[in-house]
Order: structure tokens, then C-alpha cells, then sequence
């Protein structure tokens, strides 16, 4: 299983949506630009976001869903629950590497992404953060 997960200073916090009962979010390509079948805003993306959408798609579509969706595996990153200042980037970054311990939510424990670096984590974390702020979550 492969996603990102997020942590609270002092502890491991993982989160998800509230309404389990929404199923995986259809994929659409993010670079696109424009509303993906699964209602999410896509932005054009560019820079550092744009590399990060190939690794987010490589490291943690399949729990998190492309576009941040979400899946039956792991929660959508479209929550305010995950916005910058409820959850910081670092926080993000210890999560995929050190794992996450299942708290709120019904998705279990989230491994350490095996091969996650500080630089793919930069540019995924740049491609999270442009799609939530496309979605209003900032």
C-alpha cells in the first residue's frame, strides 16, 4: 500500500474524509486544468507542482487517489483537515517516511513509502498543496 499520510507535533495523526461511504474518485490527469470527473478542481500546474503530480501518481495515488481524491485505501488530501496551517508540509514529509499510525479514520495503519526522498517529497508537497488550494483548502 502506498500513500502520504500527515502528523501532529508529539504524535502520529492520521485522517481521512468523514463520509466513508464515497467511493475512489475517478481518475483525471491534473496537468490538464479544469474539474475532474470527480468534482476536485484540477489547476494547470506548473514548476514544482507539476513534477510533483508524476510522483504523487507514483508514490501515493493508489491510497490518496489522483487529484487527492482519495480511495477505498486511503482519505482524500481535499479536507480542511489538511490544510497548511492544520497540518504543515513537515508534517507530510514525516508521515511518508515514517509512517502513520491509524487515528480518527477507518483506513488502518500507513506504511513508510519505501524510496520516498526529501526531493520527491518537495515536489509532491508542492503538487498537494496547489490542488487544495485550488479546492479552497488553505
Amino acid at each position: 500500500m502506498i500513500a502520504v499520510g500527515l502528523v501532529l507535533v508529539g504524535g502520529f495523526v492520521w485522517f481521512s474524509r468523514p463520509d466513508a461511504s464515497i467511493g475512489p474518485a475517478p481518475i483525471a490527469h491534473a496537468s490538464q486544468g479544469g474539474l475532474a470527473a470527480s468534482g476536485i478542481v484540477v489547476p494547470s500546474l506548473t514548476g514544482l507542482a507539476q513534477q510533483g503530480e508524476a510522483e504523487f501518481i507514483e508514490n501515493c495515488a493508489a491510497c490518496h487517489g489522483v487529484n487527492l481524491a482519495g480511495t477505498a485505501q486511503g482519505p482524500t488530501l481535499i479536507h480542511s483537515l489538511y490544510r497548511p496551517s492544520h497540518h504543515a508540509d513537515g508534517a507530510i514529509a514525516l508521515a511518508a517516511m515514517n509512517g502513520v499510525r491509524a487515528h480518527h479514520w477507518r483506513f488502518g495503519d500507513m506504511p513508510a513509502i519505501e524510496g520516498i526522498t526529501p526531493q520527491k517529497l518537495t515536489v509532491i508537497i508542492a503538487y498537494i498543496r496547489a490542488v487544495q488550494q485550488a479546492n479552497g483548502v488553505h
